[in-house]
């Protein structure tokens, strides 16, 4: 388990991001990946915390949108993120060896261009998108989520692209996100054994909390508005991809 002086600072930035997640619907990985990177720990600490925080959200996603959802519809794009995750986390063991420094400039570097992407890439819904699409988005998400634990953006731009309602379109990314837990955390242990433990644990041990704070997320993103608060937690994403990025002239 973490100290107290470590605990706090873990305990205050998965608040914050799934809090962000419930009421804007994007953003925890991107949040509370490069905020734990700052506050001291590895990606891979931070992954696993982030994982583990999100699992009673996930479920409870799958479970409320479960009508929207079906095996067929998740299969070959969960299978997709999965075969390509080692990849994304062997790639990750091999960046260790880079100084942290470095480390916040790439996954500040990715939280920029993945906002900026955000901000800019915007889809025309249609019914149906060339299989090819699919086929480039789901290994990139599994790739990135086991690099930099932050899978989310290639799959909501692709879900962005098709004609979903709201229902259709968290059903299918919480069930996404629902299938790829236990395999990730499998992953994260067999590359960098024990020294995930710790922060899985205290992240665990913030279950109830999380599930208050998921629940005041969702009241929140209704009353403030879903337009207001994304562009507050776009405007935040790009302050962390920036000094992400300006690390090194940092202190």
């Amino acid at each position: 388990m973490e100290s107290l002086s470590e605990f706090l600072p873990l305990a205050l930035i998965l608040s914050v991001g799934v809090f962000v997640q419930s009421a804007a619907g994007f953003a925890a990985g991107l949040l509370i990946v490069p905020s734990l990177l700052w506050c001291g720990y590895s990606i891979p600490e931070a992954q696993t915390a982030l994982l583990v925080a999100t699992i009673p959200q996930n479920a409870w996603g799958v479970w409320k949108f479960r009508d929207c959802l079906t095996p067929k519809q998740i299969a070959w794009p969960g299978l997709g993120r999965l075969v390509f995750l080692p990849l994304g986390v062997w790639t990750l063991q091999n960046l260790e060896s880079v100084s942290i420094t470095t480390l916040r400039q790439i996954v500040g570097g990715f939280v920029l261009t993945a906002t900026l992407a955000t901000i800019y890439f915007r889809p025309v819904p249609r019914a149906r998108l060339h299989p090819g699409w699919a086929f480039l988005a789901f290994p990139l998400s599994g790739f990135f989520q086991g690099v930099v634990g932050m899978g989310g953006p290639a799959m909501v731009f692709w879900v962005q692209a098709h004609d979903w309602d709201t229902r259709q379109i968290r059903g299918f990314l919480f069930g996404m996100y629902l299938i790829s837990l236990a395999p990730a955390l499998t992953v994260l242990y067999l590359f960098f054994g024990d020294r995930i433990i710790g922060p899985g644990i205290a992240a665990a041990a913030l279950t109830p909390w999380l599930i208050v704070v998921t629940n005041l997320g969702l009241r929140f993103g209704t009353r403030l508005g879903r337009q207001r608060l994304r562009l507050l937690t776009l405007g935040l994403l790009l302050m962390l991809g920036v000094s992400g990025l300006a690390s090194p002239w940092l202190r």
